[in-house]
């Protein structure tokens, strides 16, 4: 059996936070602002594992009201997705992601992040898919307002 899950995330980018993206660091004057340390990418994904179940989103699991996780790695968050549809028998079989950004330019760390992201879902990194896209300079995206990632997931029951 194969379930299908699609995720969104958007964050505002500011002057003085650390951008990650993917689970990794990236140089850049802006980061994402958040309750967590803002990793659209991986939130999306997580939101997508989550949907593919039917078990509602980050924001259930992992509310912005709560002060014991501020400042959360979402590496941490994605773990904890992936062990929510793995404890239901459900594996991923591919991810396919899109970054929405006017800067910086992030596909020379695509391979890094597909590392990353492959070691917590327990597949190979050929079975993630990142792209990147500009708006080019329109709308809160192309302003260096903001950021966006989507995913859609695929999963299988596993025996």
């Amino acid at each position: 059996m194969y379930r299908i899950g699609q995720g969104i995330d958007f964050h505002q980018m500011v002057e003085g936070r650390e951008f990650w993206l993917g689970g990794i660091h990236i140089p850049h004057t802006k980061g994402a602002l958040g309750h967590s340390d803002a990793d659209v990418l991986l939130h999306a994904i997580s939101d997508a594992l989550l949907g593919a179940l039917g078990l509602g989103d980050i924001g259930k699991h992992f509310p912005d009201t709560d002060n014991s996780i501020k400042g959360i790695d979402s590496k941490v968050i994605l773990k904890k997705c992936f062990m929510l549809i793995a404890e239901r028998g459900y594996g991923v079989v591919n991810i396919d992601s899109t970054v929405l950004l006017e800067k910086p330019k992030i596909m020379k760390y695509a391979p890094q992040m597909k590392e990353v992201i492959a070691e917590i879902l327990m597949i190979n990194p050929d079975d993630v898919s990142i792209k990147a896209t500009t708006t080019e300079t329109m709308s809160f995206i192309g302003r260096e307002e903001g950021i966006v990632a989507t995913a859609n997931v695929l999963l299988h029951k596993l025996n």
